[in-house]
């Protein structure tokens, strides 16, 4: 029975942390589509600039504490990281119900940002360390599922806080995520170094192989920005993550305007529709990718990219379309590409990255995926101001095109998992 729990706690772990990685969404989501309901106490909130301002400090916030967040993941129990980060953006999820002012918010938005971003380094490579080249991409692929469900039951915000009170929602999700961070310190295990893969490469480029187990903070970031091949990862995550951000944002405002419908509809039929279409998404490139890198050392970036290319015409549909159907359409075909894209983010840094840096590294990737998010955010609150969102939406396709075009040009991995 003890053997039998041991193999099977790999997926015992995905399944924790998905619930982790839903409430981390959820949590931050919610915001979006509650806006109407808090602004009727925060009148501050009325404005749409100083709406994406309040939604910006987060992401900015969270990326510049990713990096920091990453190394100190990959030198201390990602277990503690994670029950302690749920904990504390749980408790400022309590304590948003109690805000008077639009001061309040963005203090503890900045707050939620730090406590966020100890979290998504440290369980993607506790997932990548519990989990082999054989089943990486799809349990990358399933924790990421959580982020979307995530997303999508943020998308209901506006008909919780009409059921209830925008202050009652948020005092709720805060009690649900404490009581779990509770329960996963009985439940996750810090997982234990793994043997070497007898393929596998153990030196990046710019690094001695003399180098030691486990290098000062900075000669950390030096190695791995002395790899080329890391650049053009963060070039294609960062440039993808803007249409990833602009959807999570302001999808739902842009459907209420362009759809002529209630919040109560837009935000569901926003968050619902691409987070349904993103599982597909992931199962279908998790295992692609994860048999496909049997054959070709190049097919996970291969079905990452497919994914890329499938969000371009997306961006554009979403941006120029009329009616509930190409909205709905545009909104699927996005999901399935962010999907197959975003399964495989992970598993390829494990193929030009070693463990022992790849929460750093990822926290770096954060930050600049973030750091753009936030911009993104920004200059798509004034758009909104001006009548041009949909327009927006549809320059992200360019921005996706040219991600596609590094992805494809530059990464050329000798191996799968870099020891």
């Amino acid at each position: 029975m003890g053997n039998r729990l041991e193999k099977a706690y790999p997926w015992i772990v995905v399944v924790l942390l998905w619930v982790v990685a839903l409430l981390n969404y959820m949590d931050r989501q919610m915001l979006s589509t509650m806006r109407e309901y808090i602004a009727a106490d925060i009148t501050q909130l009325q404005q749409a600039e100083a709406f994406g301002a309040l939604m910006a400090v987060f992401l900015w916030i969270y990326a510049a504490v990713s990096p920091f967040a990453g190394t100190v993941a990959d030198r201390v129990s990602r277990k503690w990281l994670i029950v302690g980060s749920l904990a504390v953006w749980s408790t400022v999820t309590l304590l948003m119900g109690y805000c008077t002012t639009f001061s309040q918010l963005k203090w503890l938005r900045g707050l939620m940002g730090v406590s966020e971003a100890l979290y998504i380094p440290s369980g993607l490579s506790l997932i990548a360390d519990y989990h082999s080249g054989k089943s990486r991409s799809l349990a990358v692929g399933i924790h990421m599922t959580g982020l979307y469900l995530g997303q999508a039951l943020g998308g209901f915000g506006a008909n919780l806080a009409s059921a209830l009170t925008w202050q009652q929602t948020f005092h709720w999700f805060g009690i649900i995520g404490i009581v779990y961070a509770a329960i996963l310190i009985f439940c996750l295990k810090e997982a234990r170094p793994a043997p070497a893969s007898p393929n596998a490469s153990s030196v990046i480029p710019g690094e001695a192989k003399g180098s030691p187990s486990r290098e000062s903070i900075w000669k950390s970031f030096a190695l791995i920005f002395s790899n080329i091949a890391f650049w053009a990862i963060l070039f294609f995550f960062a440039s993808s993550s803007m249409p990833g951000w602009a959807t999570k944002n302001w999808l739902p405002t842009l459907f209420q305007g362009s759809l002529d419908i209630p919040m109560e509809k837009a935000g569901p039929i926003a968050t619902i529709t691409i987070a349904f279409a993103s599982f597909i998404g992931i199962l279908i490139g998790g295992p692609l990718s994860d048999r496909w890198v049997k054959r070709n050392l190049r097919g996970r970036i291969y079905t990452s990219a497919m994914g890329l290319a499938m969000m371009i015409p997306a961006l554009v549909l979403i941006g120029l379309g009329h009616g509930i159907a190409a909205a709905v359409a545009a909104g699927l075909l996005f999901g399935i590409g962010y999907g197959m894209f975003d399964t495989n983010n992970m598993p390829i840094l494990c193929q030009f990255v070693p463990r022992r840096l790849r929460a750093t590294a990822y926290g770096f990737m954060n930050t600049v995926g973030v750091a753009m998010g936030a911009v993104c955010t920004q200059v798509l609150g004034r758009m909104q101001d001006g009548g041009h969102l949909g327009a927006a939406f549809a320059l992200l396709g360019v921005v996706t095109a040219l991600a596609l075009l590094v992805q494809l040009t530059v990464l050329k991995p000798v191996t799968d998992d870099m020891a």
